[in-house]
């Protein structure tokens, strides 16, 4: 009787496609950590050759699974999830845009540009890097970052456009998710003109995100009020829902740093990737080595619905 009130839960195993981790022998470690936990491993199905496979089992519960697995497989550029079978697939992405939709911190290339002997750089990175963690208050950071770019050209802007780089995996995440039928935003703390630029070039359904504000020709070292912060990004991406009928548990959201905590800790799915500490104590999942194809993997796409 115990037996038949087992649940369905799949544990994925997902790797860098460069790496190609996720073969047979790896399979075969975390189906037994599954079995000696006391759950009911299935045959593995493949997503992505020696890229990502699902193994689907049956157990009364996963507490404790994942990170078991994790461990048996450790020195293996593997990351591990454990959840129900059903309801994987999401109908909302949400998603940041600086160190997670593009490699950027688009304040730091800002001051590379405008001040190309280090020294702006090196103290608008240290700030990014505490805000990021979690040290500073976001909004109060970013005002004090901003306020370090008073007076340089607009021009600026352009030209730390031309140095963003996407993500590997940002152009088939967000084209197979609209391909599958869902809403695809950039939330982000981040700035315009840079976020129309990404949601241009991934071809994201819309965006929220912070402004600039420019006058006379130079950035006017301020930023456009009210600041979109931890706050702001979860209430954005919850409104968003609620206006297509999407509930929260039919989100997934991914981020990487201490802005997206509440984002992330509110959606159905919430993913850290690549993220800081605190990011992880708050993500129902962490990508650790993939790249966002992983995102897609973690839903039960395969190959061959990826988009190129």
């Amino acid at each position: 009787i115990a037996s038949a009130r087992r649940m369905t839960f799949v544990l994925t195993l997902i790797s860098d496609p460069s790496d190609r981790a996720a073969d047979a022998e790896a399979a075969a470690v975390a189906a037994r950590a599954l079995r000696d936990a006391g759950a009911v491993p299935r045959t593995p199905r493949v997503l992505g050759e020696r890229i990502a496979c699902d193994i689907p089992f049956s157990a009364d519960g996963t507490e404790g699974l994942a990170e078991e697995a994790r461990r048996r497989l450790l020195g293996r550029p593997l990351d591990v999830a454990v959840q129900p079978a059903q309801g994987r697939r999401k109908r909302l992405l949400a998603a940041d845009m600086e160190s997670t939709l593009i490699r950027n911190e688009m304040l730091d290339e800002l001051a590379s540009i405008a001040d190309p002997g280090g020294e702006m750089r090196r103290r608008i990175a240290e700030m990014t890097a505490r805000a990021m963690k979690g040290e500073v208050e976001f909004a109060q950071s970013l005002r004090e970052r901003v306020a370090l770019l008073r007076g340089r050209p607009e021009a600026c802007l352009a030209q730390a456009m031309a140095a963003i780089r996407l993500m590997p995996g940002a152009v088939q995440l967000v084209g197979t998710m609209r391909k599958f039928g869902a809403c695809t935003a950039i939330v982000t703390g981040g700035f315009a003109p840079f976020t129309e630029w990404v949601r241009e070039r991934l071809g994201c359904d819309l965006v929220v995100g912070n402004a600039l504000t420019v006058a006379d020709g130079v950035l006017s070292g301020a930023v456009k009020e009210p600041i979109l912060d931890r706050d702001g990004k979860a209430a954005s991406m919850l409104r968003v829902a609620a206006e297509r009928g999407i509930a929260p548990d039919e989100i997934l959201a991914v981020g990487d740093g201490a802005n997206d905590v509440r984002m992330v800790a509110a959606a159905g799915a919430g993913v850290a990737f690549r993220a800081k500490p605190v990011l992880l104590e708050a993500a129902r999942f962490r990508i650790d080595y993939g790249d966002l194809t992983a995102l897609l993997y973690l839903q039960g796409y395969s190959d061959a619905d990826i988009v190129p």
